[in-house]
């Protein structure tokens, strides 16, 4: 069984019909910690505030759960699914995060400026398609061609301490990871329900991943 999160925020739907396109596992939505700790994988989306991701997690006591099953199960994080792993967000003045990495999540206004290098406009929040550059090896890259486009949405980044963890980046104005793995955790800035083919086959790695690097 896969467990999609259900912590009244992110696009579930979505994903649990992408997630039902590519495998016959069953796919379920849920909020309730049994049916997550019981689950063989757990993809944990999401969008929205960092506040109020936080504060959704703890109304429904899945924080403690959440940092369980990332020990131990295949787990798949999505866009505030993987912010919310650092440590803090600069997000609403700032909110303590699951903190399962050391590092913060970071506004792009601090970073860039109103141009790319090429003097392109950069629009924030990042909206629409981008390459995702592999800094590493990894499962979930299977059949996906480096810097192949994906889906993003957001205005804010990850910045973990631990470069190593680092899986995929991205550019916009910046170089910054869109894609981090460690052990059984990999986690995506992009929205795979919404990135078309090589969306779906991250999806479908997802499934058949076993949780080793």
């Amino acid at each position: 069984m896969i467990a999609v999160i259900d912590y009244s925020m992110g696009n579930l739907h979505s994903v649990h019909k992408a997630l039902q396109h590519v495998t016959d596992e069953k796919v379920v939505i849920t909020s309730s910690p049994d049916d997550i700790l019981k689950a063989d994988r757990v993809v944990f989306p999401g969008q929205g505030a960092a506040l109020d991701c936080m504060s959704e997690l703890h109304k429904h006591e899945l924080v403690d759960v959440i940092t369980e099953v990332s020990l131990s199960k295949p787990f798949l994080g999505v866009c505030m699914g993987m912010q919310v792993l650092m440590e803090h967000s600069v997000e609403g003045g700032g909110v303590d995060c699951i903190g399962k990495y050391k590092g913060t999540v970071q506004h792009f206004t601090d970073h860039i400026g109103a141009t790319d290098a090429a003097g392109n406009r950069l629009k924030i929040p990042q909206m629409g398609w981008n390459q995702i550059k592999h800094t590493q090896d990894h499962p979930l890259w299977k059949g996906i061609e480096d810097n192949a486009r994906f889906y993003f949405v957001h205005s804010y980044f990850v910045a973990p301490e631990d470069k190593s963890i680092v899986s995929g980046e991205t550019e916009f104005g910046i170089s910054y990871p869109s894609a981090i793995a460690k052990d059984n955790v990999f986690a995506i800035q992009a929205h795979p329900e919404k990135s078309a083919d090589d969306g779906l086959q991250l999806l479908k790695n997802f499934t058949n991943w076993n949780g080793q690097p």
